[in-house]
């Protein structure tokens, strides 16, 4: 039985399951999903034939099962962790992927413990998640756009994306109430000269717990009257939405200088 408490809704659909794994070429690379679940997507990444399959998954009895499906694939290892608290980036071989029907309540928190990574360029070059559609939607949302937010700042830092597409609750059990949404990213190469990506977290946790406000009394929290005046384009009487994310970008650099 699905756990609603670690917000499981098993992706089902044989087609849409194609689709996903279509969306990169599997063979011979080290791949790693995190929330297999009955492991209906890692069925056909085994068919892909990748050279090695790790499993992540917080949920103790599905563990138990997987590890009794698979006992015979040499390949694939199978880690029953809560994905938020494991050590990812440690496990990542050069040229891997990452990829993963999501649980609900925490895929934002995974994308960003990805997007925090202390290596980048990191070493996977490819990373293809499910969310929420609407929180999809925010992650991509362009600046001028209603979906612009702090999540699409963040991850357009260091992200950029490649497909994406829309899933229907029909092909889960659970149904789900919301549509679904596939994404496929990869790093992006060029590095911003922000040194710690945590800064840019920070700012943008800052200015957008009060979005509708104006920007002048959180930016002089965070910086001197000095560096304000340096950001020659930057209007005090915006509100966070207006700002672009190179402003943000800027920001965050000056802010690093300070801490």
């Amino acid at each position: 039985m699905p756990k609603k408490s670690l917000g499981q809704n098993f992706l089902i659909d044989k087609n849409i399951i194609k689709k996903i794994i279509n969306l990169s070429n599997i063979q011979n690379r080290h791949v790693i999903e995190i929330g297999p679940g009955n492991g209906e997507l890692t069925d056909e990444i085994i068919k892909n034939k990748p050279k090695s399959i790790t499993l992540i998954e917080k949920d103790f009895d599905l563990t138990k099962r997987l590890k009794k499906k698979y006992s015979e694939n040499q390949n694939l290892i199978i880690f029953n962790d809560d994905i938020l608290k494991f050590n990812l980036e440690k496990i990542i071989k050069k040229e891997s992927m990452i990829i993963g029907n999501l649980p609900y309540n925490i895929s934002s928190q995974i994308l960003v413990k990805i997007i925090k990574f202390k290596k980048w360029p990191p070493n996977f070059f490819d990373l293809i998640f499910m969310f929420q559609k609407e929180l999809g939607e925010k992650i991509i949302g362009l600046y001028q756009t209603p979906n612009y937010s702090r999540i699409s700042i963040l991850a357009n830092s260091r992200l950029k994306v490649i497909k994406k597409f829309f899933v229907s609750p029909n092909c889960f059990r659970p149904i789900p109430k919301i549509t679904s949404m596939v994404i496929h990213f990869k790093p992006k190469s060029t590095l911003l000269s922000i040194k710690n990506i945590l800064k840019l977290e920070e700012i943008t946790k800052i200015f957008f717990s009060n979005k509708r406000k104006m920007i002048n009394k959180n930016i002089k929290k965070l910086l001197t009257q000095k560096q304000i005046k340096s950001l020659n384009q930057l209007n005090l009487k915006s509100r966070p939405s207006e700002l672009k994310p190179e402003m943000y970008y800027k920001i965050a650099k000056l802010y690093e200088k300070i801490q």
